[in-house]
């Protein structure tokens, strides 16, 4: 980090490839388009890099990088949001009458993908990701008890969906 701070490309280059796929899975997870996942891990590490002298270096990097995405993922998703709505009205039209011919776990995305903002970014960073709560503390910019109750209004608003409207789900995912 010191290094990178002080101009030293190399080093930057090895902090971008040890958080460059982090950071573009949950750009992608955010998204769901690989292509504008790419455009929002680039511009983390280019505004992660014009910020560099302003990043605390006690903290870790990784929580700081993810923030930086999912800010810019959401900002991106705000711009298309009535082009997404429009798909997801479309494929909430569609009946899932033959789930024996669909990936359980596209369905699960799927249903994650209909959660609020705050619920799927939740999940995503969590579950996704592999985050701890602290990490997700750091990332989020919240307090930890936030983080704790995200995550649990989060979960018990994908049961109630899948409830609702995957049921064929339950059994896969409760036993």
């Amino acid at each position: 980090m010191r290094l990178a701070r002080q101009g030293d490309g190399a080093a930057w280059e090895d902090l971008v490839g040890e958080h460059q796929q982090p950071v573009f899975r949950l750009a992608y997870l955010l998204l769901g388009d690989p292509d504008e996942a790419q455009d929002v891990a680039q511009e983390t590490f280019i505004r992660a890099y014009r910020a560099l002298h302003r990043f605390d270096a006690q903290r870790p990097l990784r929580p700081w990088l993810l923030r930086i995405a999912a800010n810019l993922a959401y900002n991106r998703q705000r711009s298309l949001r009535r082009y997404l709505a429009a798909l997801m009205r479309l494929a909430q039209d569609q009946p899932h009458t033959s789930p024996a011919h669909e990936s359980g776990e596209r369905l699960l995305g799927e249903a994650v993908g209909r959660l609020k903002w705050q619920h799927r970014e939740a999940i995503y960073l969590r579950y996704f990701l592999g985050m701890s709560e602290a990490e997700m503390t750091d990332a989020l910019e919240v307090a930890p008890g936030t983080v704790k109750s995200r995550l649990h209004r989060a979960l018990d608003s994908l049961r109630k969906l899948i409830e609702q409207d995957y049921p064929f789900l339950k059994d896969d995912l409760y036993g």
